[in-house]
């Protein structure tokens, strides 16, 4: 049997990664975070200040479910039209893989919004949401976490409630879209 010479199989290696046309969320992400267009945010789930002795079980695994929240704002304004509308359509091209589960889709005073998820229906690795608004701009969310489970998100947002985040971090993308 006829063995391919290393460097042959380095070379199709490389074609065939070379060749992957849609590019993933989070190269998307890394991408845009030097665009002057975005803003882009980090949150980590400890900035929740939650104490874990005021938590229940349910309440405990579901925080240590969630490992951190990444936000990627796009500002539309008068001189970046063609911009937003190149961007929006990468977004919603990546965001069309299926590997991406929807969840739901809304309409909002604000916009239209979409929720996706990676994982499988019990044990949700990302949680995905993307929002956009015509005159504002988009926002894309992602919510890591290893094997989230749904109930463990709704009652993750309930815990929220018991917690003293008062939106640091949040506060610069309600600045950057109000501009």
């Amino acid at each position: 049997m006829k063995r391919t010479p290393p460097i042959l199989g380095l070379f199709i290696a490389l074609l065939f990664t070379a060749c992957s046309s849609t590019q993933s969320l989070q190269e998307y992400y890394v991408d845009s975070a030097e665009n002057p267009n975005f803003l882009s945010v980090d949150l980590p789930v400890s900035l929740l200040n939650l104490k874990k002795a005021d938590l229940s079980g349910e309440e405990k695994e579901a925080l240590e479910s969630l490992n951190k929240m990444n936000v990627l704002a796009f500002k539309k304004d008068d001189t970046n039209e063609d911009a937003y509308t190149t961007e929006k359509t990468k977004v919603k091209a990546i965001l069309k893989n299926p590997e991406f589960n929807e969840l739901m889709k809304m309409n909002t005073p604000y916009g239209k919004a979409t929720i996706k998820y990676l994982g499988e229906d019990d044990a949700i690795d990302e949680v995905i949401i993307y929002g956009d608004s015509k005159e504002k701009g988009f926002v894309l969310v992602r919510v890591l976490g290893n094997d989230m489970n749904p109930a463990h998100l709704a009652k993750f947002l309930k815990t929220l409630e018991k917690s003293d985040y008062k939106g640091e971090g949040l506060d610069a993308i309600g600045e950057f879209l109000k501009g």
